[in-house]
Formats: C-alpha cells, sequence, structure tokens
C-alpha cells in the first residue's frame, strides 16, 4: 500500500470518528444531562422523608420513583433500558411510568402527570401528584414553605378493569381517535373533556354515547356521519379517554371545537366565546 492511500484512508477514518462523535452528541437525551433543580422538603408524620429526592421542575414538585416507591411500598422496582421504562411491582400490583410520557399506569388506571415524566442525572424522576394517588397518598402543599406533606389513605386505587365503564372508554376513544389523531396529547384529551362537558350540560343528552351520536340541531360531530367513529382508535386516544374519566380536565367551560383551516361552517367561531387553541383545533365554550 503506497503512502498515498495510507493517507487518504487515515483522512476517512477521521472523519467516520468525527461523525459519530456529532451523532452521539446530536441525540444525547438532553434531561439526563446535570441540572440543578431547587430541593423540596417533604413531610410525612411530621418527619421530613424523601430528602434530596424531591425537586422543584418548572414549578412542579418532582420526586425519585424510586425513592418514592421505597417510601410508600417497599416493592421492587425494575428498569427496561429499551423502551426507558420504570417498573414497580409488589404482590400484583404493578406501577409503571416511562420517560417523556404524560402519565403514570398504576395496574389499568391512568393518571396524568401534566408535565412530562423525565430523567434527571440519571435518575427518573415523576410529578409527586399522581405518583402519590398510584399509592393512595394524598398531598398538601404550604406555600409559605414551600413544602409538601404526604398522608397515607390505606387505601390503593382499585385496578383499571374494576374501575372504567367499559362502553364509556369504548366510545369516548373512539370519538378522541377520530377527531383528533395525529394531535398532541393534550389536544386529544381536550376533545374528550368536550364530550365530557357536554355529558354534565343539560342542553345535551346525558350519557357519552348520547351525546355523540346526539342530532338535534344536525350531526354534531362529522366522524358520525363519515363513519370513522366505527374505526379502532389509537392507543393514545384509549388513555387519554381514560386521563378523562377519571377526572382530569383542561377547562369545564369547553363544549366546542373545530379546525379552523378545514370546518366547512363558522358558527362556532361566530357564535360561541374563544378559550384556547391546541395545535389544529380552537376549543370554544
Amino acid at each position: 500500500m503506497n503512502r498515498r492511500i495510507r493517507k487518504v484512508i487515515a483522512i476517512f477514518l477521521c472523519m467516520v470518528a468525527l461523525a459519530s462523535s456529532l451523532a452521539l452528541t446530536t441525540f444525547a437525551t438532553p434531561a439526563s444531562a446535570s441540572v440543578q433543580h431547587p430541593a423540596v422538603s417533604v413531610y410525612m408524620n411530621g418527619k421530613q422523608v424523601l430528602k434530596d429526592r424531591a425537586l422543584l421542575v418548572d414549578s412542579v414538585t418532582y420526586v425519585s420513583i424510586r425513592s418514592f416507591s421505597e417510601l410508600a411500598s417497599g416493592g421492587d422496582v425494575s428498569w427496561d433500558a429499551k423502551t426507558r421504562t420504570a417498573y414497580i411491582k409488589k404482590d400484583s400490583r404493578v406501577v409503571s411510568a416511562t420517560d417523556g410520557d404524560y402519565y403514570i399506569n398504576a395496574d389499568g388506571r391512568y393518571f396524568y402527570t401534566v408535565e412530562r415524566i423525565r430523567i434527571i442525572n440519571d435518575t427518573m424522576y415523576v410529578p409527586i401528584r399522581p405518583i402519590a394517588k398510584a399509592f393512595g397518598f394524598e398531598v398538601g402543599w404550604d406555600n409559605t414553605t414551600r413544602s409538601v406533606t404526604l398522608k397515607n389513605t390505606g387505601k390503593l386505587p382499585v385496578s383499571g378493569s374494576k374501575y372504567y365503564n367499559s362502553d364509556d372508554v369504548y366510545w369516548l376513544s373512539r370519538i378522541i381517535s377520530a377527531e383528533s389523531k395525529g394531535e398532541p396529547f393534550k389536544g386529544q384529551i381536550a376533545v374528550g373533556n368536550v364530550v365530557l362537558n357536554r355529558v354534565k350540560c343539560k342542553d345535551y343528552p346525558n350519557s357519552i354515547y348520547g351525546v355523540i351520536f346526539d342530532r338535534r340541531g344536525g350531526t354534531q360531530f362529522s366522524p358520525v356521519s363519515f363513519g370513522t367513529i366505527y374505526q379502532k382508535p389509537t392507543a393514545s386516544s384509549v388513555i387519554a379517554a381514560k386521563i378523562c374519566l377519571e377526572g382530569y380536565s383542561l377547562s369545564n367551560k369547553i363544549l366546542f371545537f373545530m379546525n379552523p383551516r378545514t370546518s366547512t361552517s363558522n358558527w362556532i367561531s361566530r357564535n360561541r366565546t374563544f378559550e384556547f387553541r391546541i395545535n389544529n383545533h380552537n376549543f370554544y365554550s
């Protein structure tokens, strides 16, 4: 091999090494970087617990999922590196949380975290209220001392199979999927909120099925006319439906939504009060 060929090969190998280095830098998980967040004091039965394992992140109190598990249940904690999911198992009970998701799964119950689950300094942290609910704890906040108080109710939430009405999940997930497939998760929850707000409103039928198929004044939801209401819902739509059925609501006022770019009528925008926009949908009360 002559000198010129060896030089070309050396340059090529250097370029490959540089490209690999850049790729690692580009795709590193920002949340796993070393970031300092203010500590939050947590008390239970008058004693401070979870020392250095409760942090304030974007005005939300986060706790280490492993540390909270040890405090609340003593269950076994495992980590699936492929899916970036933490599992807490005790007896037949399973609680899981996935990096980047906005909910905790507790035996088929879905508790909305509002802010995303994240890795901080190589440790998984979750918002304290939903993880506390998953283990039957009540959470109190003292704004003066900026501290949290935990109270163990001794009552674990029942499983999802016992809690959710299957017909409600069936229809609510289908209307969410048909109306907001491709929308962000928060937008899917908002669509579910519209349906449930109508169920509670005296001007509409008092069931999810009744609201979806209500034809007074014309068909209320276009997927009923198009037949897409009968399509299999996306997995995220099922989870969004269950979060709505848990009682989480972005607004108890919204009764309408529309995509202003595709809507064939502007009646809603002319006659109802605009509340907020999520991606392609405007929501009205």
